[in-house]
């Protein structure tokens, strides 16, 4: 059963130095050991001193769309939007649903504005508002989120096995998905060809 959380965890930084990756884009590099973030972009919604969390915007969910979830909602499907994939937003909680939007549409303790054009809804108004055309122009729907405990992301960062990258809404709501990991790359110049998650390891 799908269900929608009432908030992302409770991890926003206090200071913008704990902070550092927050509204970012995490990019894993080639060679990633676990298969289920392998090629992957995530959007980082939350860093702190307590732990990150962020969805996978690049990876659909095979055969899965808004359209086959909105009746299990109680949410009409008539809009085209609802034609759209879902995406695997990460392993934890993936029986939970998060809608990374614009930013225009917000003002409601369930959004969490991470940036100036993006925002974060954990709960089920948001797809009612979509149906209905009252929603934000551009969304993305996720199943769980990809989180890490205390300075476990800054060990991977260390470790070599992300870069992270200015965040880009283009990037994130209008690009292919199957494009995304390499377009997060080239903002960086980066030369997939040259790159390892074995570089800089002693």
């Amino acid at each position: 059963m799908l269900l929608f959380a009432m908030a992302p965890p409770k991890i926003k930084a206090e200071t913008s130095d704990e902070s550092f990756l927050e509204g970012k884009l995490l990019i894993a590099l080639p060679g990633m050991a676990d298969p289920r973030f392998e090629k992957s972009v995530i959007f980082m919604c939350a860093h702190s001193a307590k732990g990150a969390m962020g969805l996978i915007i690049n990876k659909p969910i095979a055969g899965l769309t808004l359209r086959d979830l909105m009746p299990k909602l109680s949410i009409d499907v008539a809009m085209p939007v609802f034609g759209a994939p879902i995406m695997f937003g990460g392993p934890v909680q993936i029986d939970r649903g998060y809608v990374l939007h614009s930013a225009e549409y917000g003002g409601r303790e369930s959004t969490l504005s991470i940036t100036s054009d993006i925002s974060l809804t954990a709960t089920v108004d948001v797809l009612t508002a979509i149906s209905e055309g009252r929603g934000p122009s551009k969304s993305i729907l996720a199943l769980g989120y990809a989180g890490w405990g205390a300075g476990q992301i800054e060990s991977e960062l260390q470790a070599n096995g992300w870069l992270h990258c200015d965040a880009d809404a283009h990037l994130i709501f209008d690009s292919p998905s199957d494009t995304k990991w390499q377009s997060a790359l080239a903002r960086l110049g980066a030369d997939i060809s040259g790159l390892s998650a074995e570089a800089g390891r002693a």
